[in-house]
Order: structure tokens, then sequence, then C-alpha cells
């Protein structure tokens, strides 16, 4: 998704290619040919493949940057440093509350079962971060949308079901970040694939 966002946010021109990641497609030539981890989401610009989210987030920065391409980062080095910190840590922490409550729960209302004790301290860590980094009353992370606000939103959605205890601050801000027309587009485009 944050991938997505980054080219929509952008406003370059993508072809979205499915891969079946249930039939192992990603395993398979010619697939692994250009995507020697096998992993998903891929870049391909120009004669150049890349893998992993966050460097594909950081090429789009570097190759289509502002001040003629939108920023997806914030401009002073200290928030762009806080907000590179922040998209490591969601992908490398909270291990627990992402396989209790994976994406499905999350983009087709999958049901949830109450968290267990390792996800609900992922949460609370989840949530004293997010009330820490984000000003109140503030609509992201810094003075301008980037987008680990989309990815902050998406761990926060992660705790949407009955029961699941949010400040309303933050469960706004989740909110309002996934109203943003490029969140929306890949929305319309994951529940279209579906079918």
């Amino acid at each position: 998704m944050a991938a997505y966002v980054a080219l929509a946010e952008k406003g370059l021109p993508v072809e979205l290619r499915l891969v079946d990641l249930s039939a192992g497609e990603q395993r398979l030539r010619p697939y692994a040919t250009r995507a020697p981890t096998c992993r998903v989401p891929a870049l391909t610009h120009d004669e150049f493949h890349l893998t992993e989210s966050s460097a594909i987030i950081e090429y789009l920065e570097d190759v289509f940057g502002p001040p003629e391409y939108p920023a997806l980062y914030p401009r002073a080095p200290q928030q762009r440093a806080r907000a590179r910190q922040m998209q490591a840590w969601l992908r490398s922490d909270l291990a627990a509350l992402r396989q209790e409550r994976p994406t499905e729960v999350v983009f087709y209302g999958a049901p949830c079962t109450p968290l267990g004790d390792a996800a609900q301290a992922a949460a609370a860590k989840l949530l004293r971060v997010a009330q820490t980094l984000l000003p109140e009353g503030q609509a992201q992370l810094f003075d301008q949308w980037c987008i680990v606000d989309t990815e902050l939103a998406l761990m926060l959605r992660r705790l949407s079901c009955d029961g699941d205890e949010m400040p309303e601050p933050l469960r706004a801000y989740a909110d309002s970040q996934w109203q943003r027309p490029s969140v929306q587009t890949w929305l319309q485009f994951n529940q279209d694939a579906r079918g």
C-alpha cells in the first residue's frame, strides 16, 4: 500500500501487475529474475528493478524529488530522520499485533478476536509512541503530510475491532489519513482486484 500511495502522491503514471502470492508466483521466473528477493511490492523503472516498500519510496523521492514532484518526506533533516525512524520501527516491531491483526482485518473486514497478551503489549506501545509523536490537534505527524502518516494510520487501523481501545485523537487521525485520495484509490483498486 505505501509504495502505491507514494506513486499516487507523486502523480506518476503506473501500470499495476498483480502477483498471485497464493500460487507462489513471486518465486517463479520471470518475477524472480527481476526481483531476486522474491518480495512484493516490486518496482520497475526503466530497466531498474527494486523491492521493499521503504526502498521503493526512498528511490521515488530521490528520482522524482521536490520541488518538481510532491515530497514524501519532511524537508527538515531531523523530521526526515524521525519519519524514517518511524518507518523502520513500524516494519520491525509490533510483530505480535501484525500477526494477530493482519492487513486482512484492515482491508477486508475479516473477523478479529480479542488481542492476546503480547499483541496487547504491542498495541499499548503503538498507542504510546503515536501519542508521543503526534502533536495534539494536528492532522499529521509533521508540518505537512508525509508517507509515514499513511503507514502509521494503517498500523493504528489494526485496532478497529470491537473492544479495542484507542484514544479519540488517534482514531480521528487514522480515519483522516484513510480519507486521503491516494489511499482511497488504493483501497478501491484492492477491492476491485479481489473481485
